[in-house]
């Protein structure tokens, strides 16, 4: 790619232009009143979603594509905010929610084809170009892109498309980064220095904020934290000195990560909230502020004990120890199930509310049969023996000597182990199964959320943890004092020195090793014999070597021709059968004009 024509391609995306919020809602409300035309009645996901659906077909797509106008760059993002209010329509309204969620999906698949069909040059566009619009209420909305969008709806048909995951893949690999701009938006634009083999041009701070460094970093940052967390953990045990009076260098080092973490976490929930939208955040991010709950409250007590009298301090001591216990199945939360159990939790609302409705009446209920005798005598042992009945360890000694305790305590377990907890299985089953059925979608799905929730907070300057403390307490203050030029230049000074050597072999890698622009690379990650499938040389190959010479050919029939009876998979059945008898009414037609004049 030359310059002129990367700059070209760099400008166009940067200064695309960006309709009013106002014309985006009335495309919105234009692509709704579509959608309700489209399908006034209830039509099968399954209809809608088949390449050869016989409701997408391409005059429908080519029909929304002209009813957009001149802000075709915007239609994306109108039909998945339009599939948001659908989804919506539907939870407000249970009696059309089969027909909303038909409606739902057809903007799903819409988006999905009209990307499809867009220009190569213009889906980066179409995808990453923010937009608002104005709310109900009168408000304007903050940014949002299609490809966001799509994120906070889990829209997975759209999201699993290999247009999706391209600019995925280009916002993971640091092909396209944000842009910073003066109202603190982010902006997506092509790097500059993608055609350039230079080292030193590469050798740049800002590089940290790709995706796939943060992930090297976070992950290492990660490793090191639990290896600490593991030999904190263990350190009572290896003192002579029972109370355990100081910290250790692995406990200084566990809790200096664990300060950076929760840093980084809060920081990026705040700038979420503030400049996005609470759509983006996510379960994990839940997750992590309950992890950093924990280790925070773990400090705060092995510190308190630290500066208190004994025996105090070996009670707090060990409280610290009790909440770093709790840290360890939330820290070890990862890996291939994270899609599954998220998914699973979110289906038990209803379990867990069920079980809290039921609780409160039977501990309610046995409460009161042991404080009829005016005693009150089992006050915390009543919600124990629930709980532990729950989990399948009933104890019945309790209410050994009373008949209406054991008739409570009977219809309990009844209740929990027969009712509540099938209805708990049933759903867990049921979100498994709606993941295991769509897997690949719903891991690119994942995946692109995973990507997109690295740069979509506008922080301008990654500092990767432990770092980031240095930032929290010495280079975030300056902001307030300097110049807005100056504290940019502060910050790749001391980004340049404390990320040198990770800089570095970033910079080495992009100029030298990178598959896209490396040959020897590329041809050794490629498969040897691999051509377009347009290509003519696989079309219409010649033979080689002494088959040539001996006048023998693998294209004797030329492949155009091959080809010509092949079915047309592209379009259902039906749409076939019309095209057919569209084209017989043609000849009729024709036929009768010839005998007509004759």
């Amino acid at each position: 790619m030359s310059e002129s024509t990367q700059h070209e391609e760099l400008t166009a995306l940067t200064k695309a232009y960006r309709p009013t919020p106002e014309t985006i809602s009335n495309l919105v409300k234009r692509v709704r009143a579509l959608t309700f035309k489209l399908l006034p009645v209830e039509v099968h996901a399954e209809c809608i979603n088949d390449p050869t659906s016989r409701v997408i077909t391409p005059a429908v797509v080519s029909a929304y594509t002209v009813a957009a106008g001149d802000f075709i760059e915007a239609l994306p993002y109108c039909l998945m905010h339009s599939r948001m209010e659908f989804l919506r329509d539907a939870d407000d309204n249970p009696a059309d929610f089969e027909e909303n969620s038909s409606r739902a999906a057809a903007c799903a698949m819409l988006a999905r084809r009209i990307i499809h069909n867009a220009p190569p040059e213009r889906i980066t566009s179409m995808m990453c170009t923010r937009f608002q619009r104005r709310n109900t209420d009168g408000h304007i909305s903050k940014k949002t892109s299609a490809l966001e969008a799509a994120i906070d709806s889990h829209c997975t048909i759209f999201l699993s498309s290999s247009e999706a995951q391209a600019v995925v893949a280009d916002l993971w690999n640091g092909h396209l980064i944000q842009k910073h701009t003066a109202d603190r938006e982010v902006e997506f634009v092509l790097y500059k220095e993608r055609g350039y083999d230079g080292f030193l041009s590469h050798l740049n701070p800002s590089r940290l904020l790709v995706p796939r460094y943060q992930n090297i970093l976070r992950t290492i940052a990660w490793l090191i934290f639990l290896l600490a967390y593991s030999l904190a953990v263990k350190e009572p045990l290896d003192k002579l000195d029972p109370y355990h009076a100081k910290l250790d260098v692995w406990e200084l080092l566990m809790y200096g990560l664990a300060l950076s973490f929760s840093f980084h976490d809060l920081s990026k929930i705040y700038q979420l909230a503030r400049f996005s939208s609470w759509h983006s955040l996510g379960f994990w991010n839940v997750v992590s502020l309950v992890t950093d709950s924990l280790l925070l409250a773990a400090f705060i007590l092995r510190m308190t004990g630290i500066a208190s009298p004994p025996p105090q301090d070996y009670v707090l001591r060990t409280r610290a120890f009790q909440c770093l216990s709790f840290v360890a199945p939330l820290i070890c939360f990862v890996g291939t199930m994270q899609i599954c159990v998220s998914r699973m939790l979110q289906e038990s609302g209803i379990f867990f509310g069920l079980l809290a409705i039921l609780g409160l009446g039977f501990t309610q209920g046995l409460y009161a049969l042991d404080v009829a005798d005016g005693q009150e005598d089992h006050q915390n042992e009543v919600v124990h023996l629930l709980v532990q009945a729950l989990l399948q360890a009933p104890d019945y000694t309790m209410f050994a000597d009373s008949p209406s305790g054991q008739i409570l305590f009977y219809m309990w377990n009844v209740a929990t182990a027969i009712i509540i907890l099938n209805i708990l299985i049933s759903l867990f089953a049921s979100a498994y199964d709606d993941i295991a059925e769509d897997a690949s979608a719903e891991y690119l799905t994942y995946f692109a959320s995973k990507v997109v929730g690295m740069i979509r907070a506008p922080d301008e300057f990654t500092y990767p943890a432990p770092v980031n403390l240095i930032e929290t307490l010495f280079i975030a203050p300056l902001e307030y004092v300097v110049s807005e030029c100056t504290y940019t230049k502060i910050n790749r000074y001391v980004m340049l020195t404390l990320f040198f050597v990770p800089l570095s072999i970033i910079a080495l890698y992009e100029a030298e090793l990178d598959p896209s622009k490396n040959k020897w690379v590329k041809d050794w990650l490629s498969h040897p014999d691999e051509v377009e499938e347009d290509d003519p040389r696989a079309q219409d190959p010649e033979a080689q070597g002494a088959d040539a010479e001996r006048g023998m050919q693998i294209s004797k029939v030329p492949f155009d021709e091959l080809v010509k009876d092949f079915p047309d998979t592209t379009q259902s059945s039906e749409a076939v059968l019309l095209r057919e008898m569209a084209d017989l009414k043609a000849q009729l037609a024709e036929l009768k004009a010839m005998l007509a004049e004759r």
